[in-house]
This record gives structure tokens, C-alpha cells and sequence, in this order.
């Protein structure tokens, strides 16, 4: 492997708010906000908008993720 062009990979935290569900993980994310895990230590924390905690298939609940009225776009146009 050529040196100096990878980034860094370091533990970085994935945090689902809307899921109240975080874990801990490596990877060459990056952000500017930070969180101090169960350990004590401050990491990077990413947002994510779906996680296991939270999406439809993991959980076994079905929700609709259409904001932008994809479905009734498609409606009008085609007739049906």
C-alpha cells in the first residue's frame, strides 16, 4: 500500500436520535461534533437517519418514508 493517502481509521461513534440508539465502531468518518462514550473516552459522533433500531425491517414495523409524495406524483402521472 502507497503511504499518506489513506485516511484515518479510529473509532468513531453512529448515533440514531430519533432511535435513542448509539454504538461504537471504526471508521474514516469524520465530523466536528464529539461525545463521551460509557468508557470515558470523547470520540466523533456521526448522526444517522435509519439504523437496526430503527428501521422498518429489523424492527418488524412498517412506517412510510415518503416525504416528497413520491407515491401520488407517480399516481397522477400514470392514471391510476
Amino acid at each position: 500500500m502507497k503511504k499518506n493517502i489513506h485516511p484515518e481509521y479510529r473509532p468513531v461513534v453512529f448515533r440514531d436520535p430519533g432511535a435513542d440508539f448509539a454504538f461504537l465502531t471504526r471508521s474514516t468518518a469524520t465530523s466536528d461534533k464529539t461525545i463521551e462514550w460509557s468508557d470515558g473516552n470523547t470520540y466523533p459522533v456521526v448522526d444517522v437517519d435509519v439504523s437496526s433500531a430503527s428501521h422498518p425491517f429489523y424492527t418488524g414495523r412498517s412506517r412510510v418514508m415518503d416525504t416528497t409524495g413520491a407515491v401520488e406524483k407517480f399516481n397522477r402521472r400514470y392514471g391510476r
